[in-house]
């Protein structure tokens, strides 16, 4: 959800607010398989090449469902910086490679860091094997259950690596997608 979309009461209750930010290429693959699979479940069609190609000049120009996705990280990115006690920024890549150094990022942002009795007794490897991405993907309700569109809960489970990407885009689609960024971003320090 975009911060923009937030009612006042929300923004102005100091509840958290945790964003995860993933690179621009990994995300437009992503997007891609899902919206595939939605548009497969809902309308009984494979996506053709040239929707593909459509997709990614879309997605580039920032026309999207979910809107503008560089707009609407630089947003997150821009709040976390200047409310750090409300609202947490962190990079998918990062909590792939470091997952118990930003799941106590996550704690102390929520107020509950762990003990160092937790620590010592294994809690943080415990609750990173519970939340990883191969546990929650074969809980059963997972696998089997629909929300009440009637869309499978599998759909927002894929593969959940990093770095994907280089499987599925051209090297034009790369180029672009490298320098996209830059016209947007600005002297932010935002790197996607």
């Amino acid at each position: 959800m975009q911060l923009v979309s937030f009612s006042d009461s929300v923004k102005d209750s100091k509840c958290k607010l945790l964003y995860l930010c993933r690179n621009l290429k990994d995300t437009f693959v992503s997007l891609r398989h899902y919206d595939n699979k939605l548009t497969h479940n809902e309308m009984g069609i494979q996506a053709l090449e040239e929707v593909i190609e459509e997709a990614f000049d879309q997605f580039c120009r920032g026309v999207s469902s979910y809107g503008p996705y560089r707009d609407h990280v630089l947003d997150y990115y821009e709040t976390s910086s200047v409310m750090p006690p409300e609202v947490l920024f962190l990079r998918y890549e990062e909590m792939m490679e470091k997952p118990g150094e930003q799941m106590k990022r996550m704690d102390d942002l929520l107020g509950f860091p762990f003990s160092e009795d937790e620590e010592a007794n294994g809690g943080v490897d415990e609750i990173l094997r519970l939340c990883s991405f191969d546990n929650l993907s074969n809980l059963e309700v997972n696998q089997t259950g629909k929300l009440w569109t009637g869309m499978e809960n599998e759909f927002f489970f894929r593969k959940g690596d990093v770095g994907g990407w280089v499987n599925s885009l051209t090297p034009e689609m790369i180029e672009r997608l490298d320098h996209t960024p830059e016209e947007k971003l600005g002297s932010s320090g935002l790197k996607l």
